[in-house]
């Protein structure tokens, strides 16, 4: 399907052409709900391969691979390729585009028809990347539940809006600094990659795209769960104008209760949420009052 005239060494990418006619020929037209704006620059996926560190060792799970352009560009180089595609259609065909373009990475691929949020167990071996287009809507949760269901992703790169890709990296400080930026750090060193601009897709969205790394990490070492400091995230978060003794008085049963928390914790009572570390905010879930477990 390939419209050069002459194959090149990039002659397997989709290229905007292809990208066009492929979706004609399914009667693909991508949705809004589903986030789709599928990747017609092979430069780009490139690029996004060479971010994400992948190397013939990788075993790397996508999300939402759509068509098929940066499954491909990874299929070039990664040991084994595992996409995840939530819509019926592109999953049914992408099998045949991979045959038709790569047919000698065949065997190295697999396909898991599911919406990555339900997805707990993936064929063959365990991934050790997860490389991503991921849909705007759902970019965070979709990342951290695949950091949190599979370990052995030691890294990760991933293509989301540029505002949440601000949010993910933020540092404590930052006025983006929130609940995705504390819960990506308990897995993860988390950096901006780069920006990717609105010409490479199709169609081309309404905002700005960025790449956004993340290199595993051990969590914070803290006698508290994940489950209990993300309640404490969550709860210092939903309310962050205010001093964690006030946002935190439900969490802890009362502003009393969460002023006691912070103190043991080493914390004034006076900061906001956005200053603190993951690392603080492991130090506060351990300290919740008896009784309020």
């Amino acid at each position: 399907m390939n419209s050069d005239p002459t194959p090149t060494a990039d002659s397997f990418l989709l290229g905007a052409s292809d990208i066009r006619e492929l979706a004609a020929t399914l009667g693909v037209k991508p949705t809004k709900q589903r986030g789709q704006n599928f990747v017609i620059d092979g430069n780009t996926v490139r690029r996004i391969v060479r971010a994400g560190g992948v190397t013939a060792e990788d075993v790397v799970v996508e999300v939402g691979p759509g068509l098929g352009s940066l499954t491909l560009a990874l299929l070039e180089v990664a040991k084994h390729v595992t996409a995840v595609e939530i819509d019926p259609l592109l999953a049914k065909h992408l099998p045949t585009t991979v045959a038709a373009r790569l047919p000698e990475r065949v065997k190295d691929f697999d396909l898991v028809l599911s919406d990555a949020m339900e997805v707990t167990e993936l064929p063959g071996p365990p991934p050790t990347a997860l490389v991503a287009n991921l849909p705007y809507n759902v970019a965070v949760p979709v990342l951290l539940h695949m950091l949190a269901t599979f370990p052995t992703i030691e890294r990760t790169l991933v293509m989301v809006q540029s505002e949440v890709a601000d949010r993910l990296a933020a540092k404590p400080g930052n006025k983006v600094y929130g609940v995705p930026s504390v819960k990506a750090n308990w897995y993860a060193e988390v950096k901006r990659a780069g920006a990717i601009g609105r010409n490479v897709f199709w169609p081309a969205p309404n905002v700005d795209s960025g790449l956004v790394s993340l290199i595993r990490r051990q969590p914070p070492q803290t006698t508290a769960t994940r489950k209990e400091v993300f309640a404490v995230v969550d709860a210092a978060f939903a309310q962050r104008r205010k001093t964690l003794r006030a946002a935190l008085a439900g969490w802890a049963g009362s502003p009393a209760g969460a002023e006691q928390a912070l103190a043991a914790a080493g914390i004034d009572h006076k900061l906001r949420g956005e200053m603190l570390t993951v690392e603080q905010f492991a130090a506060i879930a351990e300290h919740k009052p008896k009784g309020e477990q």
